[in-house]
């Protein structure tokens, strides 16, 4: 009697008590979701198991059996599966990393270009970013593919920079490639020491300027610290890196560098793409900013240049980092339209050319789904992190 009584009080509870019932609707709503992925996952399994197939993840260990045009590590055509996958990752970063740094730096001065008094650069800039904006990123890569293809020379008739050290042609830009010696190592790590020595300099005449006003070259000084001191450590080692050029033989170059033109349009194409957005973003930032800072920095005697980069532009960031976090995610998961100009990237090798030749659909895709997850998640907790960090310090 009194478990009767006990059940119907909880039930009571239940139903008439709003933070028992909210919390009630939050555990059967996730027990049904969780029960739904359950269902589907096992169904998927019983149905590849009745096909003989399984869900295994042992072909990654198998030769991938194809070639990639560009790969920052080694790789040839007997390397497994798994080892594909991480060229096609790193293919991935190295776009996803050029364009976040390309679209940044570009948005930022269209943004403020965009508020620009010249009427001139202000409508070409406004024009600019609505015809980037209103046409799909796909014809935008598809376009600069076509350009960089068939406007540039064929290798015979190659563009030649610095005496035949550079070569740019349809078929990628050919650079010296940089050959190290084993005490190339004492020149990293004292490259190492010197930004870690930037970096403790920069926050130390912070702390000085903010207690005395007095200001040190900061700039200056890390940039000498990081140029000299390495430079040193190179000549001192007896120059410990050699150069491979590269050379024209028979219908193309051999040796050097190359940067595929794929590789080129895409990275243009989403660093244009996303740049008129981030500019967007930019003027709205700086047009939230109260004019009444920009007057009291004039009336001060501060020039316009330094009010934007010192009154203006820090206090925008506050406004700017928030959407600038969406743009990044943006530019990375638009990089999985690089098949269209066949682009290795993790859409082309795992989740293409070895999802067809193994028929591992379920496996690759959930490679392919969970690497771009991560890579998402990685970055909005650095733009949360970011965020946190310049936001105002309420006292």
């Amino acid at each position: 009697m009194s478990d009767t009584s006990s059940n119907t009080s909880l039930l009571y509870r239940i139903v008439n008590d709003k933070e028992m019932r909210s919390v009630a609707i939050q555990v059967i709503t996730i027990a049904l979701l969780f029960a739904f992925l359950f269902y589907v996952v096992r169904n998927a399994m019983v149905n590849l198991e009745a096909i003989g197939k399984g869900y295994s993840f042992k072909f990654l260990s198998e030769a991938s059996n194809y070639d990639i045009n560009q790969t920052l590590i080694e790789y040839n055509s007997r390397s497994p599966h798994y080892r594909a996958a991480m060229v096609g990752i790193l293919n991935t970063l190295l776009v996803a990393v050029t364009g976040v740094v390309i679209a940044t730096a570009l948005g930022f001065v269209l943004g403020v270009l965009r508020l620009s008094t010249n009427w001139l650069i202000n409508r070409t800039v406004y024009v600019y970013i609505e015809y980037v904006r209103n046409v799909p990123v796909l014809l935008h890569i598809l376009l600069m593919h076509g350009i960089v293809v068939n406007t540039l020379p064929v290798p015979k008739n190659a563009m030649n920079f610095a005496d035949g050290t550079f070569f740019l042609t349809n078929r990628g830009f050919y650079t010296p490639k940089p050959l190290f010696e084993p005490a190339m190592w004492a020149v990293f790590i004292t490259l190492f020491i010197a930004v870690c020595f930037a970096w403790w300099f920069r926050r130390y005449a912070q702390k000085v300027q903010d207690q005395t006003g007095k200001a040190y070259p900061v700039f200056w000084i890390g940039l000498a610290a990081m140029v000299l001191g390495p430079t040193l450590v190179y000549f001192l080692a007896g120059s410990p890196m050699t150069f491979e050029y590269a050379a024209l033989k028979g219908f193309n170059f051999k040796g050097g560098l190359v940067i595929r033109p794929e590789f080129i349009a895409l990275t243009l194409a989403l660093s244009l793409y996303t740049a008129a957005f981030i500019a967007e973003i930019v003027r709205a930032g700086i047009q939230a900013i109260s004019h009444g800072q920009t007057e009291a920095a004039y009336a001060l005697g501060i020039k316009p240049g330094r009010t934007m980069s010192l009154v203006v532009i820090p206090q925008a960031l506050r406004v700017i980092i928030p959407p600038l976090s969406s743009q990044y995610l943006n530019i990375t998961k638009n990089s999985s339209l690089a098949i269209a100009i066949g682009y290795m990237d993790i859409v082309a090798t795992i989740g293409g050319i070895s999802l067809n030749q193994t028929g591992r659909e379920m496996e690759c895709m959930t490679i392919v789904l969970a690497l771009y997850l991560s890579f998402s998640l990685m970055i909005s907790g650095f733009m949360n992190w970011y965020n946190k960090k310049m936001k105002l310090v309420e006292r």
